[in-house]
């Protein structure tokens, strides 16, 4: 399925919508992983930021918001490139439960 297909696709908008936000959420899972390494290599002056548990906190925090917003504004295009894997995986999984079990196990 194509990302012009998703117009096409056969799920409820709420359930466009939920994939929508998965595919974003997992990119920026994948984005603060990278944020969180860039950071870790950034050496501070412990006069300026404080150092310590303090700082690693917010380096998190900081890391995780980058990721967040990146994630939101187009990201990567991570997001873009699985949620037709995704639409699709959701429309297989609706047509497989609405057919009849067939043999022993209903």
């Amino acid at each position: 399925m194509s990302v012009a297909a998703i117009g096409q696709s056969t799920l409820p908008p709420s359930q466009l919508s939920r994939a929508r936000a998965q595919a974003e959420e997992f990119e920026a899972v994948f984005l603060n992983t990278l944020t969180r390494q860039m950071f870790s290599g950034i050496k501070t002056d412990e006069s300026v930021m404080g150092g310590g548990f303090g700082e690693e906190t917010w380096r998190s925090m900081q890391a995780e918001q980058f990721a967040t917003l990146m994630a939101e504004n187009g990201g990567l295009g991570i997001a873009e490139q699985i949620l037709p894997d995704l639409l699709a995986l959701q429309e297989a999984a609706t047509t497989t439960s609405n057919l009849p079990s067939l043999g022993a196990y209903k």
